[in-house]
């Protein structure tokens, strides 16, 4: 045996070990494929999404086809004739459209029942089943499919303007003008100005403090379109944020005001009424309220403003006042005359007080002069009824083991709630039921009693409801019910025959016990496609520990969820698991970490992540985690906190120190920071205990979460004298914008190389990159 072959022997074997240690760009394109843009397309029928027409009529786009149903008749059909409609638009554009690809996802039907009104080419159609032609006529809005959550605020203006208010007679715009209010006439242009005294930092309607900026005002027409709610907005002591864009030659300094928690000064908004015909402005004699709502960190609700109702005929204000730490709020009433502000009652809370969780849950009733109002007080969210005039609390409306997760419709004649609810379900929590309650507390019913998560709209007639419904692991089947709950028809079921000939396998959703060994927390897991029992995996965590959110978000169905199919490809387990400490259950669960953010639900994913480890065949020595944003900061916090378990990290946009995030997310859930620890929480003062892999990234334009935070903790790493990883996204916000795909390309990378021991391959491109 010749000397050469004795040494190129054991390179040869060298290279062939670690030519198996490497993922392939097969590897990789097969995991993209499992991406949703892949397997969605092969989904069909995926749950009917009703446009109401003012008759009960609806349609649904079924894949490309518009379908047209009659609940009262009980039939369906096309809603028009789409090869005819494509081909007659294609000759008045000379732009070429087919029946599969029309350019527009609604319509309406004309007035006179003959032919339908669209959107194409930035024009107005209609066509009339022979052609196309140009139209001018004023379409009337389409029947809204919320059910009783509509625009509170009002449309956009004319040519779709969103920094425009229409009135609710569509007859004026209002929107902000060198920081004052303004109107136009829609139909002459007309501009009147209806402030005056507005200046920089202290203007009317602005949408401009912490993390929120829009040109939008924020506001409430009264119901006859002669009134304006709005506040004047002080922020000319409060604290700016900047950022600074990259570019070549001298950078562009972005400023606005951002307050911090613990700050002397935040945003205060004094309450003003403004009658429109008239100009005036009316100061409602209250003290000015912080930049604060009853629900979330920003004073918007939905489109509108939130906490802020009109009297049928405009002669009353009804809004709700917040303080800075979301403890009390007081429940008032204006006369839009003169000004004059009453109390009605009021509700305080030990740790933070909250109306709702996707919306503001209470309502003004005009008719009755009541409120339904919506409180935890007895530890689950529920529905109150009190007396608008004397602030009498008349009777508890829901009662139960289960929250109240948004009212739907209120049939006032009928004196009828029917609202959405999250823990009745046996399965899980989380599935969200409809279900109707006299305002009197009795004849509580479930009218979606199938398990799985429901998502309902009603008819603007009251006549019927559409409800789908669906788990995680089951796609979903849409039903017609009647207003009792009984089903009419199926009207469809989806069809995924195709998704499962692929070798798909649905997501196993699971429940485990909390870091107290008593509640029960649940989650889902990606498992790889062809799982070896007698082999061990690695684990990736996905992670958002809210306090008003969750890593699971939706428990909808779903054929790829994020790229967490596709790292379960790659050959990872992949876990989300929804923590205490967040929405959805009772108040109790909600507060087990009030006053410590950096709680994160961290405790509660190494303890699930062990109980999984008993059944499933994961490899404990090779956990990773990551997370966005407040994700981000829970990832961060486990690599700190828990250095021996979690391995391999990567933390995106975190909010590291909520010192350095807006106040208002801070000092709801951590309280101010005159009774509330801040600095032991922030992940820079336990940067030292890093030992695993960590990378981090931001994007340097987030407005959002600032980039400092993540330079807080590189800074700490550094004084450490510890190794990380940084991606940074020089002009990009919170998201990473078109950098998304980038940023997913180094977390598959990092993870492969750092988790699973293997090379990926050298920078991969997605389709979407090619």
């Amino acid at each position: 045996m010749n000397k050469f072959f004795l040494t190129a022997l054991p390179l040869a074997l060298a290279l062939g070990a670690n030519a198996q240690q490497a993922l392939t760009v097969k590897d990789y394109e097969r995991a993209e494929n499992v991406l949703a843009a892949s397997m969605q397309p092969l989904i069909e029928h995926t749950g009917i999404t009703p446009t109401w027409l003012a008759d009960d009529r609806f349609y649904a786009k079924d894949g490309s086809n518009f379908i047209l149903y009659n609940p009262a008749k009980g039939t369906k059909g096309a809603a028009f004739d789409q090869v005819k409609l494509a081909a007659a638009l294609s000759t008045a554009t000379g732009k070429q459209y087919t029946a599969d690809k029309l350019p527009f996802e609604q319509f309406t039907f004309a007035e006179d029942g003959k032919g339908v009104i669209f959107m194409a080419d930035g024009k107005q159609w209609k066509f009339d089943g022979g052609k196309v032609i140009p139209d001018n006529s004023t379409v009337k809005t389409v029947a809204s499919a919320g059910g009783g959550r509509g625009r509170r605020g009002g449309g956009a203006g004319r040519g779709g303007n969103p920094n425009e208010i229409l009135s609710p007679d569509g007859k004026k715009a209002a929107y902000i003008k060198n920081f004052n209010l303004w109107v136009r006439d829609v139909q002459s242009n007309k501009e009147t100005q209806l402030t005056t005294d507005g200046v920089k930092d202290d203007g009317y309607a602005t949408d401009n403090a912490g993390w929120a900026q829009t040109d939008r005002p924020i506001l409430m027409w009264s119901p006859d379109s002669k009134k304006i709610a709005t506040f004047q907005q002080d922020e000319r002591k409060v604290n700016n944020m900047y950022l600074v864009s990259t570019k070549v030659g001298a950078p562009v300094l972005k400023e606005w005001k951002y307050p911090l928690p613990g700050d002397k000064e935040i945003p205060m908004l004094s309450r003003v009424i403004i009658d429109v015909d008239n100009p005036k402005v009316i100061r409602l004699n209250v003290a000015p309220d912080p930049h604060r709502s009853t629900l979330s960190d920003d004073i918007k609700g939905g489109a509108g403003w939130a906490d802020v109702y009109w009297s049928a005929d405009g002669t009353k204000l009804v809004f709700a006042s917040t303080n800075r730490d979301h403890k009390q709020e007081k429940v008032r009433i204006a006369d839009a005359e003169t000004g004059a502000v009453k109390e009605i009652f009021e509700e305080t809370a030990k740790t933070q007080f909250e109306s709702g969780f996707s919306d503001v849950t209470w309502r003004y009733l005009s008719k009755s002069n009541e409120i339904i109002w919506f409180s935890e007080r007895d530890n689950w969210g529920h529905l109150y009824l009190y007396d608008a005039t004397t602030g009498t609390l008349k009777n508890q409306i829901t009662k139960g083991d289960f929250v109240v997760t948004a009212i739907e419709k209120i049939d006032e004649k009928n004196r009828v709630i029917y609202f959405t609810a999250d823990g009745l379900d046996t399965e899980n929590p989380y599935f969200t039921k409809l279900c109707k309650v006299n305002f009197d507390g009795k004849g509580f019913t479930i009218l979606t009693p199938a398990h799985g998560n429901h998502q309902t709209t009603f008819s603007p007639m009251g006549n019927f409801i559409v409800d789908t419904y669906q788990k995680p692991d089951v796609a979903p089947v849409s039903v017609l019910l009647n207003m009792q709950g009984k089903q009419i028809f199926e009207l469809e079921k989806t069809d995924i025959s195709r998704l499962t000939a692929t070798g798909w396998k649905p997501v196993v959703p699971f429940s485990v016990k909390a870091h107290d060994g008593k509640t029960d927390v649940y989650g889902l897991l990606w498992l790889p496609r062809n799982m070896d029992p007698n082999k061990k995996y690695p684990i990736i965590d996905y992670i958002y520990p809210g306090p008003q959110g969750g890593s699971v978000g939706s428990w909808n169905f779903s054929a790829a969820k994020g790229d967490n199919n596709a790292l379960a490809e790659l050959g990872f387990i992949v876990v989300e698991i929804e923590g205490t400490s967040n929405p959805y259950r009772s108040k109790s669960f909600h507060d087990m970490a009030y006053g410590n953010m950096a709680d994160n639900t961290l405790a509660d994913q190494v303890g699930g992540i062990k109980q999984l480890a008993e059944k499933y065949p994961i490899d404990l020595n090779k956990v990773g985690i990551w997370g966005h944003s407040g994700g981000g900061f829970a990832t961060a916090g486990a690599m700190f906190r828990y250095p021996d378990f979690f391995k391999v990290g990567i933390s995106e946009s975190g909010n590291h120190e909520n010192l350095n995030y807006e106040d208002n997310w801070g000092e709801r859930y951590n309280g101010l920071t005159s009774n509330s620890d801040y600095i032991s929480q922030g992940n820079e003062n336990l940067a030292k205990n890093l030992k695993g892999k960590l990378m981090l990234a931001h994007g340097l334009m987030d407005n959002n979460v600032p980039p400092q935070n993540t330079l807080l903790v590189v800074e700490a790493l550094e004084k450490a004298n510890k190794d990380y990883d940084l991606v940074i996204f020089p002009n990009s916000p919170h998201g990473y914008g078109q950098y998304s795909t980038y940023m997913m390309r180094r977390r598959w990378d990092y993870f492969v190389k750092n988790l699973m021991g293997k090379e990926p391959p050298h920078e991969f491109q997605f389709k979407s990159m090619r």
